[in-house]
């Protein structure tokens, strides 16, 4: 049986991969984006990035205008890629090493923004509940929590071809509910990034939130290559055209 690495194994191996200043992985246009606009008003916003890889979107939040960043991932070698980031350009950001499931020395309504970027789909069913159970504990009240995750419905309408995927090697999308799925993502430069995805449907994320105490429905964004997108490379976004490639959540406490 081949080997399917833990989401810490798999960015250890792979962290300085991830590095980059600008955008250059296809979700760096079709994804992060639009989630962040999802985080404003961000400025004077005291901010927790969840799942932060090698600080991307922490470095983007500071430049929105955010007070103070905290980013926390599982990989050690994505902070320390982090960290060589801030040392190299001081925003102020703090990293730490953490399990996004277990955030007990944060104080209980501590952000006003909660931010996960492509976290849930490393997380099983019953870790995404206990994960959101401890984000709706660090927000003040009326505070705002954003994620994008990959398409529920994706991992089934894409071969294993670029510029994504994900390797669905049986059964359908009931049927492969808290299944972990291995996929690629591609930069521009035809590059290519090692990704996976447990595979949830769109009612799993909403009966999270609300176990988790969330009682307001949230706005949920599908995002997929735009014609402005595509414009920028036709050859790299054209085949995702029309594609639903992501969804975004955003919901206040």
């Amino acid at each position: 049986m081949t080997h399917v690495p833990s989401s810490p194994e798999l960015y250890d191996a792979t962290a300085s991969r991830w590095v980059r200043r600008e955008p250059t992985s296809l979700s760096d246009f079709t994804g992060r984006p639009r989630t962040l606009e999802l985080c404003q008003p961000v400025a004077g916003r005291r901010v927790l990035d969840l799942g932060c890889g090698e600080g991307y979107c922490a470095r983007r939040l500071i430049a929105m205008g955010a007070a103070e960043v905290i980013g926390i991932d599982s990989s050690a070698q994505m902070i320390a890629a982090a960290r060589s980031e801030e040392e190299r350009e001081p925003l102020g950001i703090r990293y730490e090493i953490g399990d996004a499931m277990r955030l007990e020395h944060i104080e209980d309504g501590a952000f006003d923004l909660v931010l996960a970027m492509f976290l849930f789909n490393y997380l099983e069913i019953e870790a995404t509940r206990r994960c959101m159970a401890e984000v709706a504990r660090v927000l003040r009240p009326g505070g705002r929590f954003v994620f994008a995750v990959p398409h529920p419905a994706l991992p089934f309408m894409r071969d294993e071809e670029p510029p994504f995927y994900f390797s669905v090697d049986q059964g359908g999308y009931f049927s492969n509910r808290d299944r972990r799925f291995p996929g690629k993502i591609w930069k521009r430069d035809g590059t290519e990034l090692e990704v996976q995805c447990v595979h949830k449907t769109f009612e799993d994320y909403f009966a999270a939130l609300a176990a988790a105490g969330f009682r307001t429905l949230p706005a949920v964004i599908e995002l997929g290559v735009t014609p402005e997108i595509e414009a920028i490379d036709p050859a790299f976004f054209g085949p995702l055209a029309d594609v639903p490639l992501h969804a975004a959540f955003a919901i206040e406490r």
